[in-house]
């Protein structure tokens, strides 16, 4: 039986060119998930307002971190999927999708499709549940196999916040990063934000009554700090979990990593290092955003020294770590 295997993360311009970024902009920000509001002022709103303004700005921010092959989280994502197929035999297929713009979710649905898979797993590789993300690999994967004929067995493999190989993986990453040494250094675990009211609405689903539930982004978030701090031996006192990246007025969750790093260096704290376990590749998120812009603000305010940790990306341990997880999910012999 034939196996398909499909990695899906965010997305990236296909060019660190004007258009291309204004074009990725366009079909993220048109998602109904992401700007939840009605079509038509979603549309206002980004094609006269969003892009025409943000492109110029963004543009220069990718091509800090461009690279000959590309943009880096098209890189990691091609070198992951190529190491964990090496780890399997040839009845298994493993190819890497991205929500938005190319390889797209249903380029490569139909790519497995026509190599005659009977079962196919999609795995978003976004570790903490939110509609924005998750959700909305979940509905355009379903939006695309719904139109087939046959449509073969389909799981998907997600909310992987809590799982222990994952918290060893960022735990070592981080404890290399800091060369085993926490002397006088606090831990900042920043995550990608959401509107405030995209978590009101989940808890308002019947699926996320519970405030601990899979389906609470905010709730996900703490839980992946609390283990990965219980993992690497740090008290509550040591580490600060917070949410960066916020887009327009409206309240976001917090505490907002912006503020939460400028405090810590008013209040003294010398030394900082920063992770984002929600970002599985680094990206503009982490590479120009926190490597830079929160790097700045943090010194500006007092502090010393700034450690940024790198994301997973192709990291041997969570390579293995990703490929015992797809063998247990698929019964891989």
């Amino acid at each position: 039986m034939r196996k398909g295997i499909l990695l899906v993360n965010l997305g990236t311009p296909e060019a660190c060119t004007k258009p291309a970024i204004a074009k990725y902009l366009r079909q993220f920000l048109m998602d109904g998930r992401v700007i939840d509001i009605p079509f038509w002022k979603r549309w206002l709103l980004v094609n006269l307002i969003i892009v025409p303004f943000r492109t110029p700005k963004v543009i220069k921010e990718y091509q800090k971190l461009w690279t000959d092959e590309g943009s880096p989280l098209l890189v990691h994502g091609r070198k992951l999927a190529s190491k964990l197929q090496s780890k399997f035999d040839d009845s298994y297929i493993i190819k890497l999708a991205m929500r938005y713009q190319t390889p797209s979710i249903e380029e490569e649905l139909n790519n497995l499709r026509y190599q005659g898979v009977e079962e196919i797993y999609i795995i978003p590789l976004f570790p903490q549940h939110a509609s924005a993300t998750v959700g909305s690999v979940h509905q355009e994967a379903m939006r695309v196999i719904s139109s087939w004929e046959i449509i073969p067995d389909l799981k998907f493999i997600s909310s992987l916040y809590n799982n222990v190989q994952l918290i060893e993986c960022i735990a070592d990453k981080i404890n290399k990063g800091v060369n085993n040494n926490w002397n006088n250094k606090h831990l900042v675990f920043s995550y990608h934000g959401v509107p405030q009211r995209h978590i009101e609405k989940a808890k308002n689903s019947g699926f996320c009554s519970d405030i601990d539930s899979v389906y609470n982004y905010q709730s996900a978030c703490i839980t992946n700090s609390n283990l990965i701090a219980t993992k690497l031996g740090i008290t509550s006192d040591k580490y600060t979990t917070c949410f960066q990246s916020r887009l327009g007025k409206d309240p976001w969750i917090k505490p907002y990593t912006s503020d939460s790093i400028m405090k810590l260096a008013q209040k003294g704290v010398e030394d900082i290092v920063v992770c984002s376990p929600s970002f599985l590749a680094d990206c503009l998120e982490t590479t120009v955003e926190i490597g830079e812009q929160y790097k700045e603000l943090f010194l500006a305010n007092g502090g010393k020294t700034f450690t940024l940790i790198e994301s997973l990306n192709v990291d041997d341990k969570w390579v293995e770590s990703l490929a015992e997880i797809i063998k247990v999910e698929t019964n891989y012999t």
